[in-house]
């Protein structure tokens, strides 16, 4: 397995665990962090045992506090593009992982930290998390999908409020406007996170994967079109042996034993 120095990356029960590990900067995102993080979810997306990702930052302050600003701070306007250009592809493969991600908050959550949360499949949040876009306070805006991700999980109204101030809000008020699924005590916070991936274990992979697929990408689509993509996906699902098994075993009154065939 490949030695980090950012980040953990461990395998149990079908599950990934990537930890972003610089709690002494309460672990912002560096560069170098950024790169090992695409590294561990390549690596989780390749083992077909592997069917959950769960993403936490180490620590009990954090999950991410936002980007490395001394860092940030060095770019010129043309390297600043390309940083952000790969930020971007990196949360992109992320959320189009083919596999759930849920995103543990188990602190604060500003900036690149939000993004980060953002392009996960599911966000659950400590009590004590705070998240926020406070990138307008530098002089900046959101770079790593704020801008976009942000009102398609919130509305236009609520994103622009968030972004244009820099405000913190709490895990409750994350909760309250549809920024994350649930907010629960921090020492359950991985248990629970453990709990949806057993249940989402126990369906199909191909068909999870597809679901994935059509949720995303129809966002982008019109309903017609989406509503294409969802029948096509269907179809492939008929095609596959999880779908004979899956529903031979409900005929069967039977627990189905899926194989991602």
């Amino acid at each position: 397995m490949t030695e980090f120095q950012n980040i953990k990356l461990e395998k149990k029960n079908q599950i990934a665990y990537i930890t972003i590990d610089r709690p002494k900067v309460l672990n912002a995102l560096n560069m170098a962090t950024m790169q090992e993080i695409k590294q561990a979810f390549a690596d989780a997306k390749q083992d077909v045992d592997v069917r959950v990702v769960i993403l936490t930052g180490a620590g009990e302050k954090a999950f991410v506090a936002g980007a490395d600003i001394g860092e940030l701070s060095q770019h010129t306007p043309v390297s600043a593009k390309e940083y952000t250009h790969q930020g971007q592809a990196i949360l992109d493969a992320i959320e189009n992982l083919g596999k759930p991600v849920i995103a543990c908050i188990n602190g604060f959550a500003l900036g690149g930290g939000c993004e980060l949360a953002m392009a996960c499949t599911l966000r659950l949040a400590s009590e004590n998390a705070k998240l926020g876009q406070p990138e307008v306070k530098l002089g900046l805006i959101p770079g790593y999908g704020g801008t976009q991700r942000l009102p398609r999980l919130v509305g236009k109204g609520v994103a622009m409020q968030l972004v244009l101030t820099g405000e913190m809000i709490s895990a409750q008020e994350a909760h309250r406007i549809g920024l994350v699924n649930e907010v629960v005590p921090a020492g359950e916070l991985i248990a629970r996170a453990e709990a949806i991936a057993a249940k989402i274990i126990a369906n199909a992979p191909l068909a999870i994967q597809y679901a994935i697929e059509a949720v995303n990408h129809g966002l982008d689509l019109t309903l017609a079109d989406g509503l294409f993509l969802e029948a096509t996906l269907f179809g492939v699902c008929c095609s596959t042996e999880d779908k004979n098994e899956g529903t031979k075993a409900f005929l069967e009154k039977r627990p189905a034993q899926f194989k991602g065939k």
